[in-house]
């Protein structure tokens, strides 16, 4: 054993400080300026059950009194706005024929004045789902119910900042949906204590192809919840909204159960993660967790947005990670070795993150997708 010298050893000492210190730093900066972007998603574990409840809107089936409520909703920005100014709240659960969905929004007032399918709820207050059931960003589901059950459901091919065209048409087969108002609906003259709803996904409705894809213990989905409230007042007996002083309505609140970090719903990236669990299973609640996965996919989603904002000021996507500002490709997450790589033209790009047996990527069109390596399952 070498003994060093008590300066020596002092100096080795300081200099180790310091490379941790930096390597800290670094860590924590990678994301800089983009720290909402990257904040991480809520969860919730469904437990599975035999017994369904009855979808009728007041959600006080016994079935329902073991599923755990979800955190508050808040700002779709995340904490660091106001908290809203009514409670919302979800519960989930599911079958062997879909997933059960549950809700509780308190207000004061309740009101919903559009009532043909696929009206655009959103112009009421309302509540919606938006579900990617295979965690790539791509076809996924979104959801809308107001107050008096009126259903706007619609497929999105891809997100609209990917040029998605959302697909009208759809219409969730077999779902079921229900509303119980606490109070009286569209009536200015008495106080709310706000409405509950209840949703029942089948399966196959959010699967592609023909056979539903049923969840197996410990998979997940993508998922968020968001709730559309808007400034009112009573006028003619009526909830009219509030407008500002070029006659246009006061921008909408939106609270969410896992915050995007921007105001858009149309990141599916952003989304909280749905775990199945199955009592039979065994398995203990933490071993429903966020994979490693999703660490690595972070980086990736750091290089689709830097490309993004190039190409909105340049016209064009850069060639190199650097131009981009990122210098550093071999990446440590959670103590494992992962490489990151780009492949660019002017109009496209794909970025690749290996680490282990699988390299995921990220394209132009924000498209995630695993490629798994030769010889390896």
């Amino acid at each position: 054993m070498i003994s060093l010298k008590p300066g020596i050893a002092k100096f080795l000492a300081v200099l180790a400080g310091l490379i941790a210190s930096h390597s800290t730093v670094y860590s924590q900066s990678i994301f800089s300026g983009k720290e909402a972007l990257f904040t991480t998603p809520r969860q919730y574990i469904a437990t599975f059950s035999h017994t369904a409840p009855v979808v009728d809107g007041k959600i006080d089936d016994a079935v329902w009194q073991s599923a755990a409520w979800t955190d508050k909703f808040i700002d779709i920005e995340g904490e660091s706005k106001s908290l809203p100014a009514w409670d919302t709240r979800a519960k989930m659960l599911w079958t062997a024929e879909g997933l059960y969905i549950a809700a509780e929004l308190l207000e004061p007032h309740v009101w919903g004045y559009l009532k043909n399918h696929d009206d655009i709820v959103f112009y009421d207050n309302d509540f919606e789902v938006f579900i990617d059931p295979d965690n790539d960003t791509h076809r996924y589901y979104e959801l809308e119910i107001n107050a008096v059950n009126t259903i706007f459901d619609l497929f999105m091919p891809k997100p609209y900042r990917n040029s998605g065209g959302a697909m009208f048409t759809y219409n969730t087969p077999g779902m079921k949906t229900a509303v119980s108002v606490q109070g009286t609906v569209n009536n200015p003259s008495d106080t709310d204590k706000g409405w509950t709803v209840e949703m029942f996904i089948p399966f196959l409705a959010v699967t592609m192809g023909n056979v539903a894809k049923v969840p197996a213990d410990g998979e997940f989905w993508r998922i968020n919840f968001s709730r559309v409230e808007w400034d009112v007042e009573v006028k003619g007996g009526k909830y009219v909204k509030l407008k500002d002083a070029n006659g246009r309505n006061l921008p909408e609140h939106n609270w969410v159960w896992s915050p995007q970090g921007v105001i858009n719903m149309h990141y599916p990236e952003r989304w909280g993660y749905l775990f199945f669990s199955k009592p039979d299973a065994g398995k203990p609640l933490a071993e429903y967790k966020i994979p490693y996965s999703e660490e690595q996919k972070k980086h990736l989603w750091l290089v689709y947005y830097r490309q993004k904002e190039h190409f909105q000021k340049n016209r064009t996507y850069a060639r190199d990670l650097k131009e981009l500002g990122i210098t550093a490709t071999d990446i440590k997450i959670d103590g494992k070795d992962n490489k990151l790589s780009m492949e660019a033209t002017s109009r496209q790009f794909m970025v690749y993150i290996t680490g282990g047996q699988v390299t995921y990527t990220v394209n132009d069109e924000g498209l995630v997708q695993a490629i798994r390596l030769p010889g390896k399952r």
